[in-house]
């Protein structure tokens, strides 16, 4: 299987080298030239497969031209005792139509894990493959949890560097300790004295200069991103949903031939994205539910049509939907204008100059076919956490809790009230202090550490923290660089010594 780019202009190029540029020459991104056929997918003829082999089958069918053992390796390395539960991702049903997709158990306790476990060992099986000799340069912008997860991922994976830039007061205060204390050898974390969007722009900037890829070359070094916009980040996503749809059909009664809805709380659009490769693959989606919070870019697109990114940009509860461009709703745009580049490369550079584009008709009633939207604002995600917590007894972060509100949303609007899976994002204990104040009451959730108001949510609710998130009080900070925007080239020379 090729890979071509969404903007048309580069040369189509193995998933082996797509995996390692990560964003294409023209400043598209890639996607497979054509889809697989899926017939080995189904829960009803391969009832017993593990998630370790359901992501034997979808890597194969994407990554061509990587052997059976190379994929094989690569998965067991990445899915075994790093994550908290062999079930890898868990549903948790708490009434008989409704669940929760927990993708947060492993060693970050967000779900970027699930792709960011696998993709160092698929990026240096690609290496090999390629008799690559240069040393790959990570370069990432996070709204919060792609940073630790590419740390915690690649750390002292030789052959790597990973140089993460995260907006110094766009986190949570618990996400912004995974990443200044990393280990290893080849780690480098800069706070950003912005936001997440001028980080990734920032990032975007240097993928595309092509000047300093030519002065990269001559070092011996080269960029790949760790960031949803390389697609060996996107195709592990899919794993997930179709582990859901076979545990709906094992253990919950999903019938053959019955649909089932899927939210998901997104501010890049790749997570969503995922699922809705999944439903070209086979899964049984009816509708695609896109959650925003308060920054709704990405229910006002699905709802009109129209995507403009000239607003009042807001930190809220859920920062890691913190976001104004939504770098992987290009992919699904080459779908919508019927896999022509030209107008997608026309909305990009409409969205550069003026901050916006609009579909036309046609497009946007193929984008409302698939998709819904909604969002939350900070009381209505606030109100979520609460009446989840009081009605079932189960505990979300504020990301999850605006999936579950436009969940609700979505019950109202339409009726349909058929089996929905909610994504599950993050561990509430990431963000306890907007949990605490919805589950305990803003006077209780008032304690200044948040280490101790951790313990306090933990043995109020009887919800046991991770591990993992609970030695982070003593770990040490061992990056404390902030810089501008403007700085982030600068900044990225000097760390690797051009």
């Amino acid at each position: 299987m090729r890979y071509i780019s969404t903007r048309g202009q580069s040369r189509p190029v193995t998933a082996a080298e797509a995996l390692l540029t990560g964003l294409a020459p023209d400043g598209g991104l890639y996607l497979p030239e054509e889809f697989p056929e899926s017939a080995a997918l189904n829960p009803f003829t391969a009832p017993s497969l593990t998630y370790r082999q359901l992501a034997g089958r979808i890597l194969t069918m994407f990554l061509s031209d990587y052997t059976r053992a190379e994929l094989e390796e690569c998965i067991s390395q990445a899915y075994g005792s790093n994550f908290a539960t062999p079930a890898i991702t868990p549903v948790t049903m708490v009434d008989e139509k409704l669940g929760f997709l927990e993708l947060w158990h492993g060693p970050t306790c967000a779900f970027k894990d699930l792709a960011l476990q696998l993709l160092p060992h698929l990026l240096t099986a690609a290496a090999r493959k390629m008799q690559f000799d240069r040393e790959i340069v990570l370069l990432v912008a996070t709204s919060g949890d792609t940073g630790k997860a590419a740390l915690e991922g690649f750390k002292d994976v030789p052959g790597t560097r990973v140089i993460v830039f995260y907006p110094e007061d766009g986190v949570s205060t618990v996400q912004k300790r995974q990443m200044i204390t990393q280990e290893g050898t080849n780690t480098y974390v800069v706070g950003v004295t912005g936001n997440f969007d001028q980080a990734q722009a920032g990032v975007k900037a240097l993928f595309t200069n092509e000047a300093f890829q030519r002065e990269l070359a001559a070092a011996g070094k080269t960029f790949s991103s760790a960031n949803s916009i390389n697609w060996g980040r996107l195709v592990p996503q899919l794993v997930y949903y179709f582990k859901a749809w076979f545990d709906l059909c094992q253990n919950h009664g999903l019938a053959p031939g019955e649909t089932f809805n899927v939210v998901v709380p997104t501010g890049n659009f790749g997570n969503i994205l995922a699922a809705y490769y999944g439903k070209k693959l086979g899964l049984p989606l009816h509708k695609l539910i896109c959650a925003s919070n308060r920054n709704n870019v990405l229910t006002e697109f699905i709802q009109t049509g129209v995507y403009n990114r000239n607003r009042q940009f807001y930190q809220t509860l859920s920062p890691s939907m913190d976001i104004l461009v939504s770098s992987n709703l290009e992919r699904l745009l080459y779908d919508l204008v019927g896999a022509d580049p030209a107008p997608v490369r026309a909305y990009m550079d409409q969205l550069q100059r003026q901050g916006s584009y609009q579909l036309t008709a046609a497009q946007k009633e193929r984008l409302q076919k698939e998709f819904w939207a909604g969002f939350a604002d900070e009381a209505e995600t606030t109100a979520a956490i609460k009446s989840v917590y009081e009605r079932y007894q189960y505990l979300l972060d504020p990301h999850t809790a605006v999936g579950y509100k436009v969940y609700r949303d979505y019950l109202e609007a339409t009726g349909d009230d058929r089996p929905t899976i909610i994504a599950s994002t993050a561990s509430p204990f990431k963000f306890n202090q907007g949990v605490a104040q919805a589950v305990l009451g803003p006077e209780a959730a008032a304690v200044a550490d948040e280490f101790a108001l951790m313990e306090k949510l933990s043995a109020v609710t009887g919800v046991a923290m991770p591990a993992v998130l609970a030695g982070l009080r003593d770990k040490p900070v061992r990056h404390q660089q902030v810089i501008a925007p403007a700085a982030m080239e600068e900044t990225v020379r000097t760390i690797l010594g051009l």
